[in-house]
């Protein structure tokens, strides 16, 4: 591809190509200069260096790397498709992408075959598509990118806080306030480093979420708990919950399943509503994963509207719902 300046004269050139490429992101541009697929009058071109009219602009996109891990032919629960994005209902036990002791058999394996080439290649041979991730035994929405306008889109947004992202938990004990916001550091556990801890303040990164007490059960001491996420680090709800006394249902690493009342079997955390702005219009759009069968002994009616009333509210105004105050 071969671009000639018209009269952009002093403008730096990966402003002057994220203006020309718009299908291109500017990730994408700045790891081709890098590369050495750019070149400025047939040199080399770095992203400081600026245009002037006559210049002519080479640029070459390089055939994808071939990907060590092979599309397989996973059923999806899909929620949304289009051509920008997919937002899946994930279930427990899938794990997002290849990593030790779980080479395949994951998200990214069925993206590859459901997607046929399809998939934004920012995130690496590894993670072709993926924004955010979910811990393997968590349910519920996770977006996945097609192209790499939508990867850079939604990965700022999820850095930028930009998101919006609803929880519900089953909780061993009930939480002692109904409701509240846990902000505390989290990092890795000092002794066990499979697992994260809340660590002193100065150190691991800041982690805030909100919880709302939907239902209770005295009988078990059981609860069901709405989770805002402001942040998005590792097992964050898990290690939360857990902090204020309140580990989660079916957790093999924060809790002791075997000790806990009632049959659930799994961990009872489920990702149930997820909104962004989509990358073409930046309308933003709310996607919803139906709430598992074991959540149902809790769902009384009054959670029923409760659950209502959080879809009719825009995401800010939903902690007023439970604390008039906030």
């Amino acid at each position: 591809m071969r671009i000639t300046v018209q009269d952009q004269i002093g403008e730096r050139l990966d402003v002057f190509l994220a203006a020309h490429l718009t299908e291109l992101s500017r990730s994408r541009i700045q790891s081709l200069l890098k590369s050495g697929h750019i070149l400025l009058n047939d040199f080399p071109a770095k992203p400081k260096n600026h245009v002037s009219a006559g210049d002519v602009i080479t640029v070459e996109i390089p055939e994808p790397e071939t990907s060590e891990v092979l599309p397989q032919d996973i059923p999806l629960d899909i929620i949304h498709e289009d051509d920008e994005l997919l937002v899946i209902n994930k279930p427990i036990g899938l794990v997002v992408h290849p990593a030790a002791g779980n080479p395949d058999g994951t998200l990214v394996n069925a993206l590859l075959f459901h997607c046929a080439g399809q998939l934004s290649g920012i995130g690496g041979v590894e993670r072709p598509g993926i924004v955010h991730r979910l811990d393997k035994d968590t349910s519920g929405c996770i977006v996945a990118a097609k192209t790499d306008r939508a990867q850079q889109s939604l990965s700022e947004q999820f850095a930028a806080r930009e998101t919006s992202k609803l929880y519900l938990a089953l909780t061993q004990r009930i939480p002692t306030q109904p409701f509240g916001t846990i902000f505390t550091n989290l990092g890795r556990h000092p002794v066990n480093r499979q697992k994260m801890a809340v660590v002193d303040p100065g150190s691991g990164r800041p982690a805030i979420t909100d919880y709302f007490t939907l239902s209770s059960d005295p009988e078990t001491n059981t609860a069901l708990v709405l989770c805002i996420l402001h942040t998005g680090r590792t097992h964050q709800i898990r290690v939360h919950m857990k902090h204020i006394g309140c580990a989660l249902l079916g957790d093999p690493i924060y809790a002791q399943p075997q000790r806990q009342p009632g049959p659930p079997t799994r961990l009872m955390l489920h990702a149930w509503r997820l909104g962004f702005n989509h990358p073409v219009d930046s309308h933003f759009t709310i996607h919803e994963a139906p709430i598992p069968a074991e959540y149902s002994p809790l769902i009384t009616d009054p959670v029923t509207q409760s659950l209502e009333s959080i879809r009719q509210a825009p995401p800010a105004d939903i902690p007023t719902l439970f604390n008039p105050d906030a």
